[in-house]
Formats: C-alpha cells, structure tokens, sequence
C-alpha cells in the first residue's frame, strides 16, 4: 500500500502544511484517513474527489474533520457526481458534527445523499482488512491499523499514552503516531503525545518504522523525530507535506 501525507500539522493548518489528512492506496483503490483545515486541497493533487472510495475520521476535532464540508461542496457542486455514496466511517455523532459545521437546518439530507456514514467496526474495507481501538482523548477518538498482504499501517489519531495503541500497533510495518508535545510542554494525560512517548510505543509494540506527526506549527518536526529516536531503535521520519511511503 502507498501513504501520502496530505497534511500533518498538529492542531491548525500551518505556514506550510494543511492540518491532519493522510491518503492510503492500493490497486486504484483510495482511503482517507482525516480530512483536516486544507487537506481537501491537497488531497484533489492526488485524486478528484469523486474518486474517493472511502474516509477514515479518528475523531470531530475541527483539525481532522473539518474539510469535509469542502468535500460535501466539491461532490455536490463539482462537475462529477461520484457514482455511489463514500462510506465515511467515524464516531457515532459524525453526521451531525458535520452537519453543524456546515449548516444545521438543511445539511443533513444532502449529506446522506453523498455519504454512507458508518461507526467503526473491524472488518473489511475495500481491499483492506481494518482494526479500530480506542484512544485516550477528550472526545471519543479511534486508532486504525489497515492490513493488506501481510503488510500494515497502524495511525494513532490523536491520544496520550495509550496500551490501546501498543497492543494494536504489535508488529505493524508503519505507525504513523502522534507527537504533538515538546519535552517542555506542560503535559496533560490523556491529551497528546511526546515524541518520546511516540518512540516508547513504537519500540512496545516492535513495529519498523514509526512516523511521527501532527507537529503544531510552532514545534520542529526534526526535533520530534529525534526525541523519537532516542526512545526507539527502529527506522523514525517526520512526517511532511507530500511525501510518500511505500508499506
């Protein structure tokens, strides 16, 4: 499978990067994992948004799901229809946030004309066998390993320290993990991560590569690959707008 970052700053869009938004392919067939502020525009590089095939939200924070407004705009006003409605798989109150992000006394119906929101139950996505845990985060938040050829992906949304996320990262390929705290940031259980802390679960979970990501505008994405790396021996990136990741 190929990822490509679409955006990856950490809780707003950022001089050179949109907020959280991340594309999965394989054989012609495209997953999106958050569709955070201005990852809609990057993601329309890379495929029309009629040729979605499906959207993964791990949580409402406007920085993951907020540009599904602009994809609403985009299917419902652009030139191509998409030729069935976009399973759009999120926590249970997906529809109405979206709903009353864009207009809540007539959104709904045109919504579920375009998208066939479901909750997040492991199993079968396209191509893809899927697995959802849960996140320690304020507001219900779901982790996401994608499998395909013995091969797998494992994003962590966002969450502080989790075991959650040890036991469903157990020996991924690629954990594309949060690192939002500096190791002087005051830290909050149950909020974020540290780029140590990414590194602790990345080496308790034995996976090869550990990505980091959602880095807020005003931290280094190197330093958070390097705090990474001093808790974890394997292969560790930054994640950055467009680059691209064979897994």
């Amino acid at each position: 499978m190929k990822l490509t970052v679409l955006g990856c700053s950490g809780s707003l869009p950022g001089p050179d990067s949109p907020a959280a938004g991340y594309l999965v392919e394989s054989d012609g067939y495209r997953v999106v994992l958050d569709l955070g502020n201005g990852a809609l525009g990057a993601l329309q590089r890379y495929v029309a948004p009629r040729d979605i095939d499906a959207v993964v939200l791990s949580h409402l924070h406007a920085d993951h799901c907020l540009d599904m407004t602009s994809l609403m705009v985009a299917l419902r006003y652009g030139p191509d229809r998409p030729q069935a409605r976009i399973p759009v798989i999120g926590p249970n109150d997906t529809e109405q946030r979206i709903t009353a992000a864009w207009d809540a006394d007539t959104a709904d119906l045109r919504l579920r004309e375009l998208f066939d929101f479901q909750l997040p139950v492991s199993g079968n996505l396209g191509p893809f066998k899927v697995e959802f845990a849960p996140m320690n985060h304020p507001v219900p938040t779901f982790a996401v390993r994608m499998t395909l050829g013995g091969r797998s992906l494992v994003y962590s949304g966002d969450t502080g320290e989790c075991d959650a996320l040890v036991r469903l990262a157990e020996g991924a390929d690629t954990l594309l993990a949060e690192a939002t705290l500096g190791p002087r940031d005051p830290y909050v259980p149950n909020l974020h991560m540290t780029g140590a802390q990414a590194g602790q679960h990345a080496a308790r979970a034995g996976v090869q590569r550990l990505i980091v990501t959602h880095i807020p505008p005003w931290r280094s994405r190197d330093a958070a690959a390097a705090e990474a790396a001093a808790t974890f021996d394997g292969v560790v990136v930054a994640a950055s707008p467009g680059a691209e990741f064979e897994i």
